[in-house]
């Protein structure tokens, strides 16, 4: 009876998908020519401007209008081709762009905090849990990218379809959470980096300010194309990637400690919080539901087998190439801290706030002094992850509730649910170094609380064929991705119960930790129960070709 009753659940399921592929289908074609067409008569001479001025007026209010995607195939390609072509280097430079906007959340002022903290507290000794964790990442990004080409739509739209109305809430807000978590601390970096090069003339509050206007204007480049705002980021990144390497070279690491960091596994007691903390900054829960949004960027015919398969293959490429960069760039970080700071009096104590203070006192003056250097890294930083947090913030609060409403406000109310909060905690904390530096603490459980509930949908999802049709994944993958699932979601739990352990203090504090805890737990089961994994690994043998296969069975 259970068999049963799944198989018409699955059918159900699997009608309910096609249908809504039928209307996006159908949407761009028929919807507004249909409406129009019953208010104005054809005879008149003003009717076909009409139908196209609201055509263009909605194309503009979609987050990617069909006219502002990047054309890469023929028009003329065969629609039941599996066929891949052979790859092409104009097709990947046409394809990259999505991957350098994701992999900012690799490279965000939390990030970097707790790549500074990790080299001055444990030397070059996580500089290999640094490169497997950016592993770990880059498979999770790899499949909410195969999500979002294989079906057309993101990953907060598919769990507005796929959960009750009640857990599609409670993702929603906790997804909200999170990315108000991420954005304060991209704000306040982004602040505490303008404080630097202003040689602290601009106070915290100020550089929020800045920062937030900045994003708009940033944000404004949209207009002139996909891809101006990707080249964007591409400067930002080069920025970083020049600034903390002139660092790296200017304070010349021990090359052997460097590369026993990264070959030989070592954790020590010591340095266990520091390991924790590295894992929980690479893998973020508003990059998960970011990339399978960004991807759609690209002008792909979702019923094109080989056109999606070619798509995967390219995306694939592009972005472990640009995680691959952020991992250069995050080793750069945390080899010159650990050259610096390791083993003295100031390796506990040092923080965002104080770091470029203490970089200055060590290795101050010079033709550029290195206080700067830093300020202009982390200044790019805290910009890009702030910038594709307003695009997070709008693709998850428009695909929870399915909002239909300008861009322009769009952006507007996502930007202000982070902005306002960032203001009233640069005010309240911006008292002194050690409360900022408890503040980030927080904003990391934020964080750590909402990471399942970003990849077990995912894992969901991709993992079932009436959403993902040929291209689910296969049993492998299916197996390593949850695997890797649950060993993050273990480090979180790690890093909350020690958190939570240091910080409870009395009766009433300490009964509302253990609820909140035991209602974690018992969404998380939830979750899991209704992915059905536990019986859909059990029930798949492993005969699939892997993850860059075309079939998923």
């Amino acid at each position: 009876m259970n068999n049963q009753s799944q198989q018409e659940e699955q059918k159900q399921k699997q009608s309910k998908y096609n249908k809504q592929k039928l209307q996006d289908n159908e949407a761009e074609e028929n919807r507004l020519l249909h409406s129009d067409c019953e208010t104005i008569p054809l005879s008149s001479p003003h009717s076909l401007p009409s139908i196209s001025n609201n055509a263009n007026a909605e194309e503009e209010d979609a987050v990617y209008a069909a006219k502002d995607k990047v054309h890469i195939f023929d028009l003329e390609s065969a629609t039941g081709s599996t066929v891949v072509p052979p790859f092409s280097w104009k097709k990947l430079w046409l394809f990259t762009g999505p991957g350098l906007l994701m992999s900012v959340a690799f490279l965000d002022p939390g990030n970097l905090e707790g790549d500074l903290q990790a080299g001055a507290v444990a030397g070059y000794s996580l500089l290999w849990l640094l490169m497997w964790s950016t592993i770990m990442g880059l498979l999770i990004q790899l499949l909410s990218a195969r999500l979002g080409v294989a079906t057309g739509r993101h990953l907060a739209e598919l769990c507005r379809e796929e959960y009750s109305n009640w857990a599609r809430l409670v993702l929603w807000l906790l997804a909200e959470l999170a990315l108000i978590a991420a954005d304060i601390q991209e704000v306040i970096g982004s602040a505490i980096a303008l404080k630097i090069l202003s040689n602290g003339f601009l106070p915290i509050w100020v550089g929020v300010i800045i920062t937030a206007s900045d994003c708009f204007f940033f944000l404004f480049l949209e207009n002139y194309g996909v891809r101006k705002l990707e080249g964007v980021f591409a400067v930002f990144i080069g920025t970083m990637a020049f600034s903390f390497a002139w660092m790296f070279f200017d304070t010349n690491p021990s090359e052997e400690e460097l590369l026993m960091g990264l070959l030989i596994p070592r954790v020590s007691s010591k340095t266990l919080r520091q390991a924790v903390e590295i894992v929980g900054c690479v893998i973020t829960p508003h990059n998960v539901f970011l990339h399978s949004a960004l991807v759609q960027s690209r002008d792909i015919d979702i019923h094109n087998k080989s056109q999606v398969q070619e798509a995967i293959n390219y995306y694939s490429i592009e972005s472990s190439v640009a995680l691959l960069i952020t991992l250069v760039i995050n080793l750069f970080v945390i080899t010159v801290f650990a050259r610096v700071f390791y083993g003295t009096e100031q390796a506990k104590d040092i923080g965002l706030v104080n770091a470029g203070q203490y970089l200055e006192e060590k290795y101050g003056g010079g033709l550029f002094p290195i206080l700067y250097i830093w300020g202009i890294g982390l200044l790019a930083a805290g910009q890009s992850s702030t910038i594709t947090g307003t695009y997070a913030g709008q693709f998850i609060t428009e695909g929870f509730l399915n909002l239909n409403i300008k861009k322009w406000l769009r952006a507007l109310i996502t930007r202000s649910c982070a902005i306002v909060p960032t203001m009233i905690v640069a005010i309240v904390f911006n008292t002194s170094e050690g409360s900022l530096d408890t503040l980030n603490e927080w904003l990391n459980v934020l964080q750590a609380i909402q990471i399942p509930f970003a990849l077990i949908p995912l894992l969901t999802l991709v993992s079932k064929e009436e959403v993902m049709g040929t291209f689910r994944i296969g049993p492998v993958v299916e197996r390593v991705s949850w695997t890797i699932s649950v060993l993050v979601i273990m480090i979180y739990g790690y890093l909350l119960l020690d958190f939570f352990l240091s910080e409870v203090n009395g009766v009433l504090f300490g009964f509302l930790v253990c609820l909140c805890s035991a209602a974690w737990i018992t969404f998380i089961a939830y979750l899991v129960k209704h992915s059905g994994a536990v019986s859909s690994m059990l029930a798949r043998s492993p005969s699939s070709k892997g993850f860059f296969s075309l079939a998923g069975n």
